[in-house]
């Protein structure tokens, strides 16, 4: 049986232009989270730093992220984000299951 998927991703945006990030996730989140294996998907601002956010992922499995990873709104959104985003997203991936 497949293990859980858990990501937290850490996203900076330009100055400025977090209320961009938020728009952009608004849009995505009903669609992602209707995906089959999404099990989370939640964008948290990181407090008193209106441009830096923290996105927690979790998938039912590795096919289900890769699955994911490759949807056309993906696609779009992984495009469209450079426009905003001051670099790269930083993903941290976990181990399936808390150590205590």
């Amino acid at each position: 049986m497949s293990q859980p998927v858990h990501l937290v991703i850490l996203i900076t945006t330009r100055p400025g232009r977090g209320g961009d990030q938020i728009a952009a996730f608004e849009r995505l989140a009903p669609i992602v989270r209707a995906e089959p294996g999404c099990l989370r998907y939640d964008l948290h601002q990181v407090t008193g730093e209106p441009d830096r956010f923290v996105l927690v992922e979790r998938w039912s499995s590795e096919a289900a992220l890769a699955a994911h990873d490759v949807t056309p709104h993906m696609t779009e959104a992984d495009a469209a984000s450079p426009a905003f985003r001051a670099g790269p997203a930083e993903v941290v991936r976990l181990d399936a299951e808390p150590l205590a």
